[in-house]
């Protein structure tokens, strides 16, 4: 209870939610929904977690990088997608 205290006291102006998870006999975690979709976590996203001195963690989304990327949006024979339709997919993500 202390560790949990000490780390809301440290992030308190930082908090939008706290939840439970459970460690399985297999050492996976679920993330809950709560959460993945605040983070905006789809399947297949990659996470990192920073442990701290005070063994407090913090999980958080790993951005792409451009070579993670690079050439899996070019199909040969694909039609060219417009700006819009880019910014709607863009805004329906978010």
């Amino acid at each position: 209870m202390k560790q949990s205290y000490n780390l809301n006291r440290l992030l308190c102006d930082k908090v939008k939610n706290i939840v439970m998870a459970r460690l399985t006999t297999r050492g996976q975690v679920t993330i809950p929904k709560k959460s993945r979709e605040s983070l905006k976590l789809r399947t297949g996203d990659k996470i990192e977690i920073v442990v701290t001195s005070d063994s407090s963690a913090v999980l958080r989304p790993v951005s792409k990088k451009v070579d993670d990327v690079f050439c899996k949006l070019h199909k040969p024979g694909r039609k060219a997608v417009s700006i819009d339709a880019m910014n709607a997919a863009i805004k329906e993500k978010n």
